[in-house]
C-alpha cells in the first residue's frame, strides 16, 4: 500500500520538529536573556533605588501572576487561592530567617507545604464545576487570612514580623533582605521561571492539561485522568506562587496580612484577563500592572478597586484574548505574507485493497464478553450481550438508533458514565470491567468517537503526541511518521477547528493508533465522509488487519463497513438479534425489520385528506454544517391530516430535516413555506425535558413559551393531561427525572401538545424504549391523527407515507400498502439505490 508523496512529506514533518525545537530553546532563553539586560541596567544605577525597587517587586508579581495565569490558560482552573500561597511563601521566609533556618530548609518547606495544599485543592476541585472550584479556593483563602490573623506566634498577627538574612547551608552564601541584592534575586528568578514556562509550553504536561481541560472524555480514553492533571497543575501553581512569596519577603523586608487580602485574588484575576491567560508575556503585562496600578490610581484619584473593576471590565469586553493575544493578531494581520507551504493532501493509490482474509476459527480470543448488561436508572440499555472477537479480526456491529450499540463501545473504554453495568468482560486475560477508563489505553486499546472528539487548543500534532506522558526526540519523529501516513503531515501546526471534516475524523483515528493499540474500536468512522476519504479510512483499517489488530466497529454506511468487517452482530433494544457475516446478516428477517419497523398501527391511521392540502413544502432545500451537507435537493410535500414517516440511519439527515420543516432551522439553501396559519411543534431527540421540574412544571412552561396564560393555561393544562396515561396523571407533582424512559418520551410530546400544534415532529420517538413503550407511544401518537394533527415521525414507518433518507437526499417515498414498497425501502435505505427504478416524486 502507498501514498503519494509520502517521503517528502515525512521529511516536512521532521525539518517542522525540528525547527520547532529549536524556536522552544530561543523562546526559553528570551526570558534569563531579557532579565540579564534589566540586571545590567540596574547595576549601571541608571534607574532611581525607589524604581529599583518597583522593578524587583513587578519581577515578583510576575512570578505570580504566571503561576495563575498558567493554572488558568492550560488547566481551566480560575484560582482565588494564590493569594494564601503566596502568603505561606512569605511567612515560612520570615519566619525560617528570625529562626534560624537555612536557605535551602525554607526553600524546601515552601515548596513542599505549597505542593501539598495544592494537590489537595487541585483534586478536590476537579470533581466539581468551576463555580464550586471558585468557591473552594475561595473558603482556602479565607481561612488561610483568619490564620494569619490569629496565630501571632508564627505571624505576628496584625503587627507582622520582620524578614531577615538567609544563611546557605551549602555555603552559597548569605541574602540580604529590603536590599539591591534581593531585587537582583528576583528579577533572576523571574526571568528563569518564564524559561522554565517556555519549556514547558510545548512538553507532554501542558498537552495533556490542556487535553484534560478541553475534552475530559476523549482525554480518559488516551490515558489522561483529568483529576489527577488538575492535581499536578494545581500543585506546580501553588509552589511557583509560594516561592514568590519568599520573593516578596525578601525585596520587601517586612512581612505583614495586609497584601494578602481578597482584593490580591481579584487583582491577579484582572491581571491574568489584561495579559492574556495562557501567554508567558501575559504574566509580564500582569506583574507590571500589579505593581503600578496603585500608583496609577493615586494619581488618577479613584480607589485602587475601582480601577481594578474598569480593566477587567475593559478587557473582557473589547480584550477577550488578553493584551499580549492582541498585539499578535494585530501584528500578524500587518506583517502576514501569503504562506508558501503546499497543501499535500493523502491520494490513494490506483489499486484497490485487498481483503484481508478472517482469523482462523482456532485463533486465540482477545476480547471475550459474556452477558453484559447496561443500566441508567430504570433504562436498560444494554442487555444480554455477549460476543467474541479475535486477533486480526474486525467485528462489526450494526442495528438501529438506540440499539445500544455506543453504550457497548463505551463498555469496552470505560465510558459509560453513571450506568451500571453487569456481566463479565475479559480482554487479553484480564478484567475489563474492573479497570478505570485511563488504566485500558495502557492495556492496549484505542478509540475514536463518532464526532471526531479531538483536542481544539491543540495543534494537530500535539493531539497525537499527548497520548505519551513524556515526549522523546523518537516519539516525534514517530508521530511525524503517522502524520504522514494519514496525509496530515501539511497540517501539523494547524488546530482542529481549521481542518475540514474529513482531516479531522483522519485526526481522530491517528491519536487512537499513536501507540499501536491490540484493539481499536471505532464509533461511526465513516459517518460524513466523502467517497475518497471512505476509501482512505478503508486501507486504514485493513492495514490493522495485516498487522494483528482487533477492530470492533459500528457504522451506518453499510456498503463501506462490510468491505472490511469479517463478521457482524446486529442489535436492536440493547439485545444480539442476529450474527453471521456480512453476506448473511441482512437477509436475516428480523435485522431488516429492526431497521424499518413494523409499523403495526398505521391501519388504524384515517383516511387522507385526497386534495392534499398542504402543511408545508420544502423547495430544492440543501443543508451544511461548516463543510459537512446534511441535506441536498430534498424535495417534500407534508399535506395537512396526514402522517409522514422519515426513515435513515445516523447521518442521514433526519434530525436536520425535522428542524427545518419546524422552521427553527433556516437551510442554506432552497426554500421552506408553510401554511399562514400553522402551528408547529417539535418534540427533539432525547426529549430536552427539564429533569428537575414536576410534570405539571414541564407543562406549564411550554405553555407559557406559547404566550398561554390564566384560565386557558388552566383549561390546556386539563385537557393535556387528560391525554396522558393514569399513571403520569396521578404524578403530576414528582420530577421528570423520575420517569423511566418511555413515560418522559409521553411527556415530551404532551409538552409539544400544549400550544395545540397543527404540526408536530417527533425525534427517534422510539429511542431508548422497550418494544412494550415503543407500542403505547406509536398508539398514543396514531389516536392524535383522529384529531386531524399532521404528524411527521423521524425514524419509523409509521404513517400514510414513508420517505427514505439516504447521505442527505431522498432515496425513495411511498405508501406502505404498497407491497413493493418495503423492498424497495430496504435497498434504499442500505445503499441509497431503488432498485425497482420507480420515478420518486419531489412533492
Amino acid at each position: 500500500m502507498s501514498f503519494v508523496s509520502r517521503s517528502s512529506n515525512s521529511l516536512t514533518g521532521r525539518s517542522t520538529l525540528s525547527l520547532v525545537s529549536r524556536s522552544t530553546v530561543a523562546k526559553a532563553a528570551l526570558g534569563p536573556l531579557a532579565a540579564a539586560v534589566l540586571l545590567v541596567v540596574l547595576n549601571t544605577g541608571a534607574i532611581p533605588p525607589y524604581q529599583a525597587y518597583s522593578v524587583g517587586l513587578a519581577a515578583v508579581y510576575t512570578i505570580l501572576v504566571l503561576s495563575v495565569n498558567l493554572l488558568a490558560g492550560w488547566a481551566g482552573i480560575w484560582s482565588i487561592a494564590h493569594p494564601a500561597f503566596f502568603a505561606l511563601g512569605a511567612y515560612f521566609a520570615a519566619y525560617g530567617s528570625t529562626h534560624g533556618w537555612s536557605l535551602e530548609l525554607v526553600l524546601l518547606g515552601t515548596t513542599v507545604c505549597a505542593a501539598g495544599f495544592g494537590a489537595f485543592l487541585g483534586a478536590a476541585g476537579a470533581r466539581f464545576s468551576m463555580l464550586y472550584v471558585a468557591l473552594l479556593t475561595l473558603a482556602f483563602t479565607m481561612v488561610s487570612l483568619e490564620v494569619m490573623g490569629q496565630w501571632t506566634a508564627v505571624t505576628g498577627g496584625d503587627q507582622g514580623i520582620p524578614m531577615e538574612k538567609l544563611h546557605s547551608a551549602l555555603g552559597l552564601g548569605t541574602l540580604a533582605s529590603a536590599g539591591s541584592q534581593a531585587q537582583y534575586l528576583a528579577v533572576g528568578a523571574a526571568g528563569i521561571a518564564l524559561a522554565v514556562a517556555a519549556v514547558a509550553r510545548p512538553s507532554a504536561l501542558r498537552m495533556r492539561l490542556v487535553a484534560a481541560k478541553s475534552h475530559p472524555m476523549a482525554a480518559r480514553s488516551i490515558g489522561i485522568a483529568p483529576e489527577a492533571q488538575s492535581a499536578l497543575a494545581f500543585a506546580v501553581s501553588a509552589v511557583f506562587a509560594a516561592l514568590a512569596g519568599v520573593l516578596l519577603a525578601l525585596v520587601v523586608g517586612f512581612v505583614s496580612p495586609d497584601p494578602f487580602s481578597l482584593t490580591l485574588a481579584i487583582a491577579l484575576i484582572s491581571a491574568c484577563v489584561l495579559g492574556g491567560a495562557g501567554t508567558l508575556l501575559g504574566a509580564v503585562v500582569g506583574g507590571v500592572y500589579l505593581t503600578w496600578a496603585p500608583t496609577v490610581a493615586e494619581s488618577a484619584g479613584v480607589a485602587q478597586p475601582i480601577l481594578q473593576g474598569a480593566v477587567l471590565i475593559t478587557a473582557l469586553l473589547f480584550l477577550p484574548g488578553g493584551v499580549v493575544l492582541f498585539l499578535g493578531r494585530t501584528a500578524r494581520r500587518l506583517l502576514r505574507r501569503p504562506s508558501a507551504r503546499p497543501a499535500t493532501p493523502m491520494e490513494p493509490s490506483e489499486e484497490s485493497p485487498k481483503r484481508v482474509p478472517a482469523p482462523a476459527a482456532t485463533a486465540d480470543e482477545v476480547l471475550c464478553l459474556e452477558d453484559i448488561a447496561v443500566t441508567f436508572g430504570g433504562l436498560k440499555a444494554l442487555e444480554g450481550a455477549s460476543l467474541s472477537v479475535r486477533a486480526g479480526e474486525t467485528l462489526a456491529i450494526i442495528g438501529p438508533n438506540g440499539a445500544g450499540k455506543t453504550t457497548l463501545l463505551n463498555v469496552l473504554s470505560g465510558l459509560v458514565g453513571g450506568g451500571r453495568v453487569a456481566g463479565s468482560a475479559h480482554y487479553a486475560s484480564k478484567a475489563l470491567l474492573k479497570s478505570r477508563a485511563t488504566a485500558r489505553r495502557r492495556l492496549g486499546i484505542g478509540r475514536t468517537f463518532q464526532h471526531a472528539e479531538t483536542f481544539p487548543e491543540l495543534t494537530v500534532l500535539e493531539n497525537v503526541l499527548c497520548t505519551r506522558r513524556r515526549i522523546t526526540a523518537h516519539d516525534r519523529d514517530r508521530a511525524a511518521e503517522l502524520l504522514d501516513r494519514f496525509g496530515l503531515a501539511h497540517v501539523a501546526d494547524r488546530y482542529p477547528a481549521e481542518l475540514p471534516f474529513g482531516l479531522h475524523k483522519r485526526l481522530d483515528l491517528a491519536r487512537a493508533l499513536a501507540e499501536e493499540p491490540g484493539l481499536l474500536i471505532l464509533d461511526e468512522p465513516f459517518g460524513g465522509l466523502d467517497a475518497t476519504e471512505r476509501t482512505l479510512l478503508t486501507r486504514q483499517i485493513v492495514r490493522q488487519q495485516e498487522h494483528g489488530t482487533a477492530v470492533v466497529i459500528i457504522d451506518h454506511v453499510l456498503d463501506d463497513l462490510f468491505a472490511v468487517a469479517h463478521r457482524v452482530v446486529a442489535f436492536d433494544f440493547g439485545r444480539p438479534i442476529g450474527e453471521g457475516t456480512p453476506g448473511q446478516i441482512l437477509n436475516d428477517p428480523r435485522v431488516r425489520s429492526s431497521y424499518l419497523g413494523e409499523g403495526g398501527t398505521r391501519d388504524e391511521l384515517p383516511t387522507r385528506d385526497s386534495t392534499e392540502n398542504p402543511a408545508v413544502h420544502l423547495d430544492a432545500v440543501d443543508h451544511a454544517y461548516g463543510g459537512v451537507t446534511a441535506l441536498r435537493e430534498v424535495g417534500l410535500t407534508v399535506p395537512r391530516g396526514s402522517v409522514l414517516g422519515v426513515v435513515g440511519a445516523n447521518g442521514a439527515g433526519k434530525s436536520t430535516l425535522g428542524r427545518i420543516l419546524h422552521g427553527t432551522l433556516p437551510p442554506t439553501r432552497g426554500r421552506r413555506k408553510a401554511a399562514g396559519d400553522l402551528r408547529t411543534a417539535l418534540v427533539p431527540e432525547g426529549r430536552a425535558l427539564f429533569k428537575t421540574l414536576s410534570l405539571r412544571e414541564n407543562l406549564e412552561v411550554a405553555a407559557y413559551a406559547a404566550g398561554i396564560r390564566g384560565s386557558e393555561l388552566r383549561a390546556r393544562l386539563a385537557e393535556t393531561t387528560q391525554w396522558l396515561p393514569p399513571r403520569l396523571r396521578e404524578r403530576m407533582g414528582m420530577p421528570a427525572a423520575g420517569l423511566s424512559g418511555g413515560e418522559q418520551q409521553v411527556l415530551a410530546i404532551a409538552r409539544a401538545l400544549m400550544a395545540r400544534p397543527d404540526l408536530l415532529i417527533v425525534d427517534e420517538p422510539a429511542l431508548g424504549l422497550s418494544p412494550a413503550m415503543v407500542d403505547e407511544v406509536y398508539a398514543r401518537i396514531g389516536r392524535l391523527t383522529h384529531d386531524g394533527m399532521t404528524i411527521v415521525l423521524l425514524e419509523q414507518s409509521l404513517g400514510h407515507e414513508v420517505v427514505v433518507l439516504h447521505e442527505g437526499g431522498i432515496a425513495v417515498r411511498g405508501e406502505p400498502s404498497d407491497p413493493t414498497f418495503l423492498a424497495r425501502a430496504e435497498q434504499a435505505y442500505f445503499d441509497g439505490e431503488d432498485d425497482a427504478a420507480v420515478p420518486v416524486p419531489q412533492g
